[in-house]
């Protein structure tokens, strides 16, 4: 009944949507199983995608050729640059999407990819000979042989839903569990771990009173995420979310649910996500504050459902509902389905190569939850670079590896298989070292060579990145040769309360001031508006951000320079680390279980202390 395929992707998630679409259009023949095809790429709690870290995540996936970011920009009902008070490195694009039409969208991008085939069932065995992963066997029976699996299974694994004092088997609500899968890595001598998420309920929208909230309206420009010249969605039309917040009387009402809560009564096991905590468990760590913000955000253009991001909850429906009703706006508010915690199994990622294969099983690699990551965007890339170097191992060719100072991706995945992780691991920004070069806005460049080296991007998105470079160059060299005189820059420079001109300056020193844009400067001095005005904003952005921080750009390069000198210094495989008796006990039992593949990688290991890497160096001759 079924050909052998090159590349089978499990779960048809944000992580297996971007890997069954990344080895496909590298050449594999594909095969995604979802045990439901009309929840493809289901946005399964909030219906956003970006924020803080993550929205350079979703560039760098456009970059890299993933389709995120063009799902996210035709589906999108608002869209903010979060951060924008701050410097370039924090700036991070958020966009609230269609719940629907996302997912709609991302099918519809996929059955419009050669080389995927789709079946629906659930996958609860793999075929492993002589540790290669060499295909699956689902809940039908069907044996269906392929060179590499991709594990994407999201929350499904053996999951559990509680609600209160209920509880019930599931992947998601109204959807069943995975079996299998995990009791049969365990035998062949995995380790498995449980972590817990949760989701707020859903509202009735015309049960809300708006006139009780602040409302947040989306930005006046359009940014978006794809590089790609994709029409967006006029900043007229956003809809609004809304902001209102919670309070004693709220909290109180809560903590009548504790007594029957699953989490409190010890029937979770699993770790809970430190920076999305329930409603629960931010009145119990905060227990000082009176109030915790919750954001009001629309499901889409057609519907009246209504997520309450910052309500997540497990707690019985009745106090739920109770509680929500004392919070502002929703004194009448009518329930669609109560909020739910959910338990389920995740492999530690120090299991993983740096290309998401496992060690023990070749050709079978992890990605998204599995790994005990939360979010999206975090699974997304990961099923994005899984399913490259799943591709990759098929064709016997070297996996890619993204470096921390090449792309937040990069960082990700490097602490995931160095640190591992005994919660849901989120990114943020101040996880990268070397944000001030990983922008959200200059993916492209750093990473699109790259893409289209794999046969990713195509040569037309190369020649326009070229294109953006020459002309980035055209502008600062505008910049640093055109001279202001006094008179016609003293009206521009008293309007910002800079002090004016005594004599003619270059207008690159003139832009380096505060409070000084460069598109302002533009439009008010007419010598620079002369030769100035035909680029676009995107270019004059990326002029402007690589001038006014140049020094700390320079310097980040620097210390690049010098981790990379560590990086480029492999360890031989299979390292015998017993016959350094001067390493620690800690460093050589975390050097046994990662076999680090490189002095930078060994040296960011948890437990490792510089006099390790040291001893190491010296043995290996340096």
């Amino acid at each position: 009944m079924f050909q052998k395929y090159d590349v089978i992707v499990v779960g048809a998630g944000h992580a297996g949507c971007e890997a069954a679409a990344a080895a496909a259009n590298m050449g594999s023949k594909v095969l995604l199983i979802t045990m439901n095809m009309q929840t493809i790429a289901q946005m399964s709690c909030n219906p956003a995608m970006g924020g803080i870290a993550k929205g350079q995540i979703v560039r760098e996936i456009d970059a890299l050729g993933g389709y995120s970011g063009i799902v996210t920009d035709k589906s999108m009902i608002q869209f903010r640059m979060l951060n924008k008070s701050k410097g370039p490195a924090m700036w991070s694009p958020r966009a609230q999407s269609d719940r629907m039409l996302f997912a709609s969208t991302w099918r519809e991008m996929l059955e419009a990819t050669p080389n995927i085939d789709f079946y629906q069932d659930m996958v609860n065995e793999l075929i492993i000979e002589n540790g290669v992963a060499k295909g699956v066997i689902t809940g039908l029976g069907h044996k269906i042989h392929s060179d590499a699996v991709v594990l994407t299974n999201g929350t499904f694994l053996n999951g559990v839903i509680h609600i209160g004092e209920k509880n019930f088997g599931g992947g998601r609500v109204a959807e069943k569990a995975a079996t299998g899968i995990t009791e049969q890595l365990v035998s062949l001598g995995f380790e498995s771990a449980r972590l817990k998420t949760g989701t707020p309920p859903r509202i009735d929208g015309r049960s809300l009173d708006y006139s009780k909230m602040e409302e947040q309206k989306g930005d006046e420009e359009m940014v978006g995420f794809s590089y790609e010249p994709i029409e967006k969605l006029a900043a007229s039309n956003q809809k609004s979310c809304w902001v209102t917040y919670t309070s004693s009387e709220v909290h109180e009402i809560l903590r009548t649910g504790f007594e029957n809560s699953p989490m409190y009564q010890g029937r979770i096991k699993g770790s809970g996500p430190r920076y999305c905590p329930s409603i629960e468990d931010k009145i119990n760590r905060f227990a000082e504050r009176e109030r915790h913000q919750l954001f009001v955000e629309p499901e889409g253009w057609n519907t009246v459902e209504i997520y309450v991001n910052g309500f997540s909850t497990s707690l019985a429906e009745e106090v739920q509902l109770k509680a929500l009703r004392q919070v502002p706006g929703f004194e009448n508010c009518k329930m669609f389905r109560p909020g739910y915690a959910i338990e389920y199994d995740f492999f530690p990622p120090t299991q993983l190569t740096v290309s998401l294969e496992t060690k023990r099983i070749k050709k079978l690699f992890f990605a998204g939850q599995i790994n005990g990551t939360t979010g999206y965007e975090e699974a997304a890339c990961q099923g994005l670079m899984a399913g490259i170097n799943a591709h990759l191992a098929v064709k016997n060719e070297q996996p890619l590896v993204l470096k921390r100072s090449e792309a937040y991706i990069g960082v990700l995945i490097d602490d995931l298989i160095n640190k591992g992780t005994d919660e849901p691991y989120r990114m943020f920004t101040s996880r990268a070292e070397f944000r001030t070069l990983l922008r959200q806005d200059n993916a492209d460049i750093r990473l699109t060579e790259i893409s289209y080296r794999l046969g990713l991007a195509s040569q037309q998105r190369m020649e326009r990145v070229l294109e953006k470079i020459e002309k980035v160059k055209e502008v600062k060299s505008v910049l640093n040769s055109t001279a202001i005189e006094p008179a016609e820059s003293d009206e521009f420079l008293k309007g910002v309360s800079s002090s004016p001109l005594v004599s003619r300056q270059k207008a690159a020193q003139l832009l380096l001031r505060p409070n000084i844009d460069l598109k302002e400067m533009i439009s008010s001095i007419p010598s620079l508006a002369e030769k100035l005005n035909g680029y676009s904003a995107e270019v004059l952005e990326q002029a402007e951000i690589q001038m006014k921080y140049d020094t700390y750009i320079e310097k980040e390069k620097e210390l690049v320079g010098k981790m990379n000198q560590l990086e480029n210094l492999a360890i031989p495989e299979n390292f015998n680390y017993d016959k350094l008796v001067s390493l620690s006990n800690e460093a050589r039992q975390k050097f046994m279980k990662i076999q680090p593949r490189t002095l930078g990688q060994a040296s960011r290991i948890s437990g490792v202390n510089p006099s390790d890497v040291q001893i190491l160096m010296v043995y290996m001759g340096r």
